[in-house]
């Protein structure tokens, strides 16, 4: 099984996350967005961000997560390759508990596109024949 795939938006970067459980599918968004910046495969695991957010619905919980992981790469200066998240729902709505591993930017890590932002444009989670996908487009 895939774990994304891009897709061509104009002046913006679009990609489909694949998954078994929400929870495969929101790790696979978040690699998918940081295979964007960079070759994930050269970002060693050496430090680790915890992330917790709440939200009303699955869509607005990709959004956060990714939104939170690009505001921590912004301000931290760091790059994501490997992601855990465990995903509850209770009262207030859905919670998201994750985890996002990497290394602060060094010479070796390849720049590719400069992400802005995250948008809801288009966001979306489906799911087809027992698996799922979503759908993000980012502001480069």
């Amino acid at each position: 099984m895939k774990r994304f795939e891009f897709f061509d938006v104009t002046a913006d970067a679009g990609y489909w996350a694949y998954g078994r459980t929400p929870e495969e599918v929101f790790e696979n968004a978040a690699l998918a967005m940081f295979e964007i910046m960079t070759d994930t495969s050269l970002v060693k695991a050496e430090e680790s961000r915890r992330v917790e957010i709440k939200s009303e619905d699955m869509v607005s919980l990709l959004y956060d997560w990714i939104d939170e992981l690009l505001f921590i790469h912004d301000t931290e200066f760091i790059l994501f390759s490997k992601f855990k998240v465990k995903i509850d729902e209770d009262d207030d709505g859905l919670r998201l508990r994750g985890k996002a591993s990497g290394e602060v930017i060094k010479d070796h890590h390849e720049r590719r596109d400069e992400v802005k932002a995250v948008t809801f444009h288009m966001m979306d989670i489906l799911e087809e024949n027992g698996l799922m996908k979503a759908r993000v487009i980012l502001d480069l």
